[in-house]
């Protein structure tokens, strides 16, 4: 990090703002090149990108499903997006297999003939979506190119089952949990919800020897001791409170290798392994107790990618690249290593920390201190709520501004109905950097969007 330094002066024509100093973290300038990795990456040298996954990423922006650029989105935008691509494929068959909490459709996706069951669900959480926009994208490959070997060979070798979005009450408002207020994938073990009921329904009838649970995870997650953003993080799922690995288990991580194989040169040294502690609760976990190998796909952050459309590329290609490994056998013959040596998801960052200023509050008196802010939303950045004010050089946000000889001032937000001040954890943050106590001279406004 780079020492603080006086705030820049308003220069001729700026609107009324003055630059901020910001001390990022490591990754906030992270790019990567095609086929390298960037620097700090835990494998040894710059990776060559695999033939398969430099195939599927430039197919990804032929087949990639037009109407998704945004994560929002609710289940009947995505079924306008995806049922054209549905109905021009023969391959491709839709069904109905049970309804939300609040009457909406629960649908499957089914492709292929063979004798192996493969199924993925998605976006049991609401407002977890990343997965859910691969999954379109990948119905459209298998629908629009069926001359295509890895199509041919998906078809004759697999029965694939999709899920997509299989919270559509939650999708719609964007939310965690389902329309009662549970979040679906604790609910493996009691069944109350008609989602869970809807989804173990499915895995009794197919009785699938692989599953895909994709989600997305906070993009506050680093990659072990590092300062690297989480971008997916993998796991094979423990199906019991037990120290043992069944064959079952142990096939579904090398399955996890060929996706940390197959995406590494596209997200390199930002992949993790998920925590494995055993939830009785959690499908994923169950799955593997009813028989099933079950790979855990969760999709963090990258930087400049709010939308999460890299990462959506990303995980059509990890999954196409799993299922082709799955269909051929070749994920028999994966080291172990590769899971084995994933770094953990390690801590979890704030996202903004505003330090060293000194704080200016209605009827209190200016009080040095820092201030340390998440938002309900990290990557678009919106939302932001106080977590902690006071001396906190110890702590650690995506972004620092060093704000020593500037003032923090609170706005009308933090305003009580009795004229006094609400500042402090939990309350939404409504503040103006300013470089005088008037806040005339402003560098950055916090606040409501």
């Amino acid at each position: 990090m780079t020492s603080a330094r006086a705030a820049t002066p308003l220069s001729p024509g700026h609107r009324g703002e003055a630059a901020a100093i910001i001390l990022p973290m490591r990754f906030d300038n992270l790019r990567v090149s095609p086929g390298i990795s960037p620097i700090e990456n835990r494998l040894p040298r710059a990776q060559p990108l695999p033939k398969l996954t430099t195939e599927l990423r430039a197919l990804h922006e032929i087949v990639r499903a037009s109407g998704l650029d945004q994560r929002r989105f609710g289940p009947e935008t995505y079924w306008t997006i995806l049922d054209p691509i549905l109905a021009s494929s023969p391959a491709l068959a839709c069904e109905r297999v049970g309804e939300s909490a609040e009457d909406r459709p629960l649908r499957m996706v089914s492709f292929g003939e063979g004798e192996m069951a493969v199924l993925a669900w998605s976006q049991m959480h609401g407002d977890e979506s990343t997965a859910t926009m691969a999954l379109a994208d990948i119905c459209s490959f298998l629908g629009r190119h069926p001359e295509h070997a890895l199509v041919r060979t998906l078809s004759r070798r697999l029965r694939l089952y999709f899920v997509p979005m299989l919270n559509p009450d939650g999708a719609a408002r964007f939310q965690r949990h389902n329309a009662v207020g549970i979040d679906i994938n604790r609910d493996a073990r009691r069944l109350a919800t008609p989602e869970g009921r809807a989804l173990k329904a499915v895995h009794d009838r197919i009785r699938p020897a692989f599953g895909f649970n994709l989600h997305d995870q906070s993009p506050r997650f680093r990659v072990g001791d590092s300062g690297r953003m989480a971008a997916i993080a993998l796991l094979a799922p423990a199906y019991n409170d037990q120290p043992e690995v069944s064959e079952r288990r142990r096939a579904a991580m090398r399955v996890c290798g060929v996706v940390r194989r197959a995406i590494e040169p596209l997200v390199g040294g930002h992949v993790t392994r998920y925590d494995d502690a055993f939830n009785p609760r959690a499908f994923g976990d169950l799955m593997g107790a009813w028989g099933t190998s079950t790979i855990l796909l969760e999709s963090g952050g990258w930087p400049d990618d709010p939308q999460k459309q890299h990462l959506r590329m990303v995980n059509f290609v990890g999954i196409l690249s799993a299922l082709a490994s799955i269909a051929d056998g070749s994920y028999e013959q994966v080291d172990l290593a590769l899971y084995d040596g994933l770094p953990p998801n390690g801590r979890m960052v704030s996202d903004l920390l505003l330090a060293r200023g000194t704080l200016i509050a209605p009827g209190l008196p200016p009080t040095a201190a820092d201030v340390l802010i998440e938002y309900d939303d990290p990557l678009t950045r919106s939302g932001p709520t106080i977590v902690e004010v006071g001396d906190l050089a110890d702590r650690e946000a995506h972004e620092t501004v060093a704000a020593s000889g500037l003032f923090v001032i609170a706005g009308e937000g933090h305003g009580a109905p009795d004229g006094s001040a609400r500042i402090g954890p939990g309350v939404p943050a409504d503040l103006v950097l300013a470089q005088d106590p008037a806040g005339e001279v402003v560098v950055r406004r916090i606040g409501p969007d």
